[in-house]
């Protein structure tokens, strides 16, 4: 039987700013529960807790039945592991231990072929049959047939940084959900997933017996997966979780929610009030009349009662965030693509944007999209540095191999939007920093001006901390305020609201209704996509068309492995 049972869990930042308040919630046998909030207000940290990593301050966690654990940040995996190293990552502890230890001792084997290594070699074969590894090996044979289309014989030892975001999350899905773990932990098992692979998720966490918590941003998959909605609320006291049965009236109950918490606290002023006054009365009454005195310490101990009882439920702090992308007006044509051909994804298309357009980029995972924006944000096919084409940012990618041309409009300056928030320019840099230094597109900004631009972004806590240490969607956060300052004219989407929390999506989408220039987008988000006026679609049988309204039923291309 597998449970998830938090009880009482609250937890303090090492500054000293509390993040977690009496945290209490159960996720009940064979159910799907979601956990939702702001970004930065401690999902993945209260995973962490459940699953024994970070030790709470208070509380207690207890879990019917084995753990599976998928982390966030598997999808844009860019280190020397392996097809086989991520499944190992993702198996129960004894396979997991047992298979390090047979990969050591192979290696301690080759670099010392020996009596003692021999032997080592063979304990590390027999630990491993022991702890089901063979077993393991036959459940990722249907793991990788399944995400990847061969065999785990051939694709265990591919490097992870040759799948797409996308493979890599299912790879690991695939594997967690035929395992034999009773309960699972998912951060964001969505993000990078196209869209069939999020009607696959959808549908697996339907039919699974499984006790599962997820932490996901996307409306589509929490109405149609989700039994419960955690909601993870911002206090100034630490943050707290609401229980809601599914999102289907979430926002509704939510807006129900805030007022009756509004209500009960005018209440409760209302009588603070009345019993001070009440106080007030009776003590000046009292200076004047003994008889009164029981009056007044009567009032006083009512008065007194009622404070400690202390005042209702605060209403949760909400976290504005006003997005302020301007663009500027540039030539009519902002891209004309003639026989531009991807080298090894794409067969060769003819595409002309014009100024103002909003073109979403859709397609499987693998396809090229994102292939296609970067090879944009680095200034097309011939870059005209005169005409400010290349960026910062652009000087910096690698070449995109490709056939054709590919040429940005008259005083198009692009913007790009990592989908894995690749920027080490930004590594070891606090977001003070970060903004005071300023690029060839932006100016440095002084400590005030940068505090009020994170303040917009709520990101003004985190301004002393360095980029890597931000949540997924606080990066995306500081990528699009980057992006406002640098004056882009050609906004560069790639999957800009993977990790956004609900209200700083719907800000984004405000944000580009407002933008002065060109947006071209790569979303697998279903309502994200509604917004945009074209649909470039990147086809699996190799060809790119444009189709009238978004097409999600496109399948993986299929190349030689």
């Amino acid at each position: 039987m597998g449970f998830i049972d938090v009880s009482g869990v609250s937890l303090t930042l090492p500054d000293g700013r509390p993040l977690l308040d009496d945290v209490s919630f159960r996720v009940g046998e064979g159910t799907t529960s979601a956990l939702i909030g702001a970004n930065g207000a401690g999902k993945s940290t209260l995973l962490r807790i459940i699953r024994g990593e970070t030790a709470p301050d208070s509380g207690v966690v207890a879990i019917g039945g084995g753990l599976g654990v998928m982390d966030q940040f598997v999808g844009h995996l860019r280190d020397a592991s392996t097809v086989r190293d991520l499944l190992i990552s993702v198996a129960r502890p004894a396979v997991r231990d047992a298979a390090r230890g047979l990969d050591a001792a192979e290696v301690a084997l080759i670099e010392h072929d020996a009596i003692e290594t021999q032997m080592a070699y063979a304990t590390a074969l027999a630990d491993y049959a022991d702890a089901g590894g063979y077993e393991q090996e036959t459940l990722w044979d249907l793991c990788t047939t399944a995400a990847l289309g061969i065999p785990f014989e051939r694709a265990q030892y591919r490097e992870v940084t040759t799948l797409s975001g996308g493979e890599q999350k299912r790879l690991a899905l695939e594997a967690l959900l035929r395992g034999p773990d009773e309960v699972l932990l998912l951060d964001e098992p969505d993000n990078y997933l196209d869209v069939p692979g999020k009607r696959w998720l959808e549908e697996s966490l339907r039919a699974t017996p499984k006790t599962v918590l997820l932490v996901s941003h996307d409306r589509e998959l929490l109405a149609r997966a989700a039994d419960r909605i955690l909601t993870l609320e911002v206090g100034l006291g630490g943050n707290a979780v609401w229980t809601h049965g599914g999102f289907d009236g979430y926002h509704d109950a939510r807006r129900d929610r805030m007022d009756r918490l509004d209500e009960l606290r005018r209440r409760w002023d209302e009588e603070h009030a009345k019993l001070k006054a009440l106080v007030l009365m009776y003590k000046t009454k009292a200076a004047y009349n003994d008889g009164l005195a029981s009056r007044y310490q009567a009032a006083q101990t009512r008065l007194r009662k009622f404070e400690e009882a202390g005042p209702p439920e605060k209403r949760p702090v909400e976290q504005p965030v006003a997005m302020r992308l301007t663009g500027a007006r540039t030539g009519r044509r902002a891209l004309v693509a003639e026989g531009l051909g991807l080298t090894g994804l794409m067969e060769p298309f003819d595409l002309e944007v014009w100024f103002g357009e909003r073109v979403a980029v859709l397609g499987s995972n693998g396809s090229g999209k994102s292939h296609f924006l970067r090879l944009l944000a680095a200034g097309g096919t011939d870059p005209d540095r005169l005409a400010g084409h290349v960026t910062t940012i652009g000087r910096t990618l690698d070449p995109v191999p490709h056939t054709g041309t590919a040429k940005l409009g008259a005083r198009v300056v692009p913007g790009w939007f990592a989908q894995a928030h690749e920027h080490p320019e930004l590594l070891g840099r606090t977001l003070l920093e970060i903004l005071a230094r300023g690029d060839d597109e932006r100016d440095g900004r002084g400590r005030e001006d940068a505090s009020r631009a994170l303040h917009r972004y709520g990101l003004v806590d985190q301004a002393e901390q360095v980029f890597e240490s931000l949540s997924g969607g606080q990066q995306a956060r500081l990528q699009i305020l980057l992006l406002e300052l640098s004056g882009c004219t050609m906004l560069l989407l790639d999957e800009p609201t993977d990790n956004l929390d609900l209200m700083s999506a719907e800000a984004l989408q405000e944000a580009l209704d407002r933008f002065e220039g060109t947006v071209l987008a790569v979303t697998h988000d279903r309502w994200f996509a509604r917004s945009f006026d074209r649909f470039l679609v990147f086809g699996a049988d190799g060809n790119v068309y444009e189709a009238d309204e978004p097409v999600w039923d496109e399948g993986r291309v299929v190349r030689a492995r």
